[in-house]
């Protein structure tokens, strides 16, 4: 069983269906600027090792930038070999630590571990001795003393920064009492107070304690070789003692000349008025020279260096061989390498360009990522520097590595390059780029790309789709012009006398097929003229030998003949009088078919004309009833010819007479509506075949079986029925009735309004 209702897949569709392979383009692109991203990756870690090639080989074999102890110490201890961390500016001597740049990660805790060992007598060896050797050594009767971590009352966080030409120290002391020198006090150790320890370049060991009667300006006195007991006081040393509810702050500077490369602090803790010191803490004991721990400050020299390659649009790290950096230059929110070139669209207007802006780049980049600058990068303490690629780089091979910020916002390529001395290591160089300028650029690749690439799609889509209309129009034509080149009834139509189906002079597959359906229906339509009028001519042909024929044998008849040859003659006379019969059948539908185009059309009452045939047939098939519904005082005009009409009827009258099966035939007209008649002729037979209903009013179709045509049908008898009824612009069908059985012939008529007749 066929579907009434299918689902339509034209030409265009298919063209559109078929452009949207135009789309796998962007993807294609896409891949293939992906890839240019991984080789300019490539090229940006190979230049990059190149610029830690460049920088490293400019400090091969410079020991004297390396000369200092800090550099070269087989290891370091936490907390008293410091660093000096480079300052952004200078610092303001006020107290506060809210100035000093990453003060929480950058300072060193000093509590029970670092507490440094108070020197007291040992009472039992004392009493053991008494009076034996009063020249013993007081030095056999001391001991260390540290106290217990519950006892100790006093720790503090300390941090070291250089700027210019000093060097700043930042101490954040908690204590539970803070005693400050008596205003006559001689003494500068009976209190709390800091003691500080220096070599200097020299290589002098300098000694500084500060001792304040007050908080604000520090007190500093220098601690003299000739007598310990008489300090100097310490201009140079400048700072501020500041009172916090934990304890105090003590922020200080010193120059950098009276700096070298080994320093010690220590805090030493009063609690009360001229009172002992009851503990220190500190980096080192500072009262000793060998004690000291050792400080590490970026390098000017390094750093004047360093800065000439800093227009190389990185960011680089010089680090000693404990990974403590000794250099930097650039800014790694900067460094975005060689390839940071974008064109300036300041200034651009247009069209094209407003809708770029305006709704493609937005539309791109809910795919696209723009690289950002504003990302946090702590991986790196300037203290001590940390990484794979570091430690492959100590270990003398160079290597480079990829890392995400911690924020995930930018990609950051590092690499590491050994610095040499007398063939060993005593450094490396750190060279960092971001990819945000290969991002940049492959942003700017992609959007080109993607714009270049939908404006290629949508004028190929639009070619695809008006290429496809022109096509389905020129076939939807051609479809037409087939359709309406033969009716329903398989004959040719002409316009004007002309073929409805013109050849196309497209020079084309389309042109060519149309070429041929034209020539196809030429020929069709000579044949069916030719068929049109073989009835007229071969009843003209045969009318003449059957007239010779009859009259030889009205001849012959008149003879005196055998008793035996008038059987022969009578069948020979029924022979002619049906082959007559059959040449006036054929010639009656050409006949009427001429006669219609010059018959003039009239008002008449198409009841009037039904009723009197009905009168007539009722005489003609007297053993037929004929069952006629209608109002029989109603009148209903008709223009056309009322012969014909009853020639209609006759034929069809004569067809239900033939099949009815109860001797009855049952005639209805009624009005439809104002303009249209309809007049149905009912008989209780047989059925209709289904494949003959809609060929039953064709020429030369007949659905009588042979064993019943008592006299020659040829089927033209319902094909003059719906001649008569196209000339009256009238419509006739058979349809089949179940419950009885049998067929009904529907005609409808169209009445002419407003005509007298």
């Amino acid at each position: 069983m066929k579907h009434k209702f299918q689902l339509r897949f034209g030409l265009r569709s298919k063209l559109f269906l078929l452009s949207g392979f135009l789309f796998t383009l962007p993807w294609f692109g896409y891949q293939y600027v992906w890839e240019m991203e991984k080789y300019l990756r490539y090229g940006q870690e190979q230049t990059l090792v190149g610029t830690a090639r460049a920088l490293a080989t400019a400090l091969h074999e410079r020991a004297n930038l390396f000369d200092n102890q800090a550099s070269f110490l087989p290891s370091v201890e936490k907390g008293k070999d410091l660093y000096g961390y480079q300052l952004s500016q200078a610092i303001q001597l006020d107290g506060h630590f809210l100035d000093w740049p990453n003060f929480t990660d950058r300072a060193h805790y000093y509590g029970y571990d670092h507490q440094l060992p108070q020197i007291v007598p040992d009472k039992k060896a004392v009493n053991k001795t008494d009076t034996k050797s009063d020249s013993t050594s007081s030095e056999n009767h001391l001991i260390q003393k540290k106290l217990p971590a519950e006892e100790l009352s006093l720790h503090f966080t300390a941090t070291v920064g250089k700027y210019d030409k000093y060097l700043y120290l930042f101490f954040k002391v908690v204590d539970d009492h803070i005693i400050y020198r008596g205003g006559n006090s001689r003494s500068i150790i009976n209190n709390d107070h800091i003691e500080l320890a220096f070599v200097a370049p020299s290589g002098k060991f300098n000694r500084y304690i500060i001792s304040n009667k007050t908080s604000g300006w520090l007190d500093a006195y220098r601690i003299t070789d000739i007598d310990e007991n008489i300090p100097v006081v310490a201009s140079k040393i400048q700072g501020q003692w500041l009172p916090t509810q934990q304890g105090y702050n003590i922020e200080l500077r010193v120059p950098l000349t009276e700096v070298g490369n080994n320093i010690a602090f220590a805090i030493h803790d009063v609690d009360k008025v001229n009172g002992e010191i009851l503990t220190s803490v500190g980096s080192a004991d500072p009262s000793r020279f060998d004690t000291l721990g050792t400080i590490l400050v970026p390098s000017p020299e390094i750093e004047r260096i360093v800065k000439g390659m800093s227009y190389t649009n990185s960011s680089i790290w010089v680090v000693d061989q404990h990974h403590r950096v000794l250099a930097t230059g650039g800014d790694i929110k900067q460094a975005n390498g060689v390839w940071n070139t974008r064109e300036n669209s300041t200034g651009k207007s247009g069209f094209w360009h407003n809708i770029e802006q305006n709704w493609l780049l937005p539309l791109y980049y809910k795919v696209l990522t723009k690289p950002s600058n504003d990302f946090i990068d702590q991986l790196y303490d300037a203290g001590n520097l940390t990484g794979k690629h570091i430690e492959s780089a100590m270990s003398g091979k160079a290597q480079s590595q990829w890392r995400l910020t911690q924020d995930k916002k930018a990609l950051i390529l590092s690499a590491a390059y050994p610095i040499f001395i007398n063939n060993k290591v005593q450094g490396a160089v750190i060279v960092e780029e971001t990819t945000n300028g290969i991002r940049t650029l492959r942003n700017r690749a992609l959007e080109k790309l993607f714009s270049s690439i939908l404006a290629i799609i949508s004028l190929g889509t639009l070619a695809f789709f008006l290429f496809a209309t022109r096509i389905s129009s020129r076939i939807r034509l051609l479809r037409n012009q087939a359709e309406l080149a033969i009716d329903e009834h398989g004959r040719i139509n002409f316009l004007d006398g002309k073929n409805v189906m013109p050849a196309s002079t497209t020079n084309d597959e389309i042109g060519d097929l149309s070429r041929s359906f034209s020539t196809a229906v030429n020929r069709l339509s000579q044949y069916n003229h030719y068929l049109e009028n073989m009835s007229s001519r071969l009843s003209h042909e045969l009318r003449t030998p059957i007239a010779i024929v009859r009259t030889s044998l009205e001849n012959l008849g008149m003879q005196s003949l055998p008793e035996s040859a008038n059987a022969y003659i009578e069948r020979a006379q029924s022979g002619i009088n049906r082959l007559n019969l059959i040449l006036t059948n054929m010639s009656e539908a050409t006949r009427i078919e001429q006669m219609l185009h010059t018959t003039d059309k009239v008002a008449f009452d198409f009841n009037q004309v039904v009723t009197g045939c009905l009168q007539g047939y009722q005489q003609i098939f007297p053993n037929i009833k004929f069952v006629f519904n209608n109002n029989d005082s109603q009148t209903y005009p008709v223009l056309g010819s009322p012969e014909h009409i009853a020639q209609l009827l006759d034929k069809v009258i004569a067809n239900a007479v033939e099949f009815s099966q109860d001797k009855q035939v049952v005639v209805s007209l009624n009005k439809v509506n104002k303009s249209e008649l309809v007049l149905t002729i009912s008989n209780k037979g047989p059925l209709l075949p289904e494949e003959m209903k809609d060929r039953l009013f064709d020429s030369m179709v007949s659905v009588r079986s042979a064993a019943k045509q008592k006299q020659p049908h040829l089927g033209l008898g319902l094909y003059i029925a719906r001649l008569i009824c196209e000339f009256h612009q009238a419509k006739i069908s058979a349809d089949n009735n179940y419950e009885p059985d049998g067929v009904t012939i529907t005609l409808s008529v169209p009445m002419t309004l407003g005509v007298n007749h």
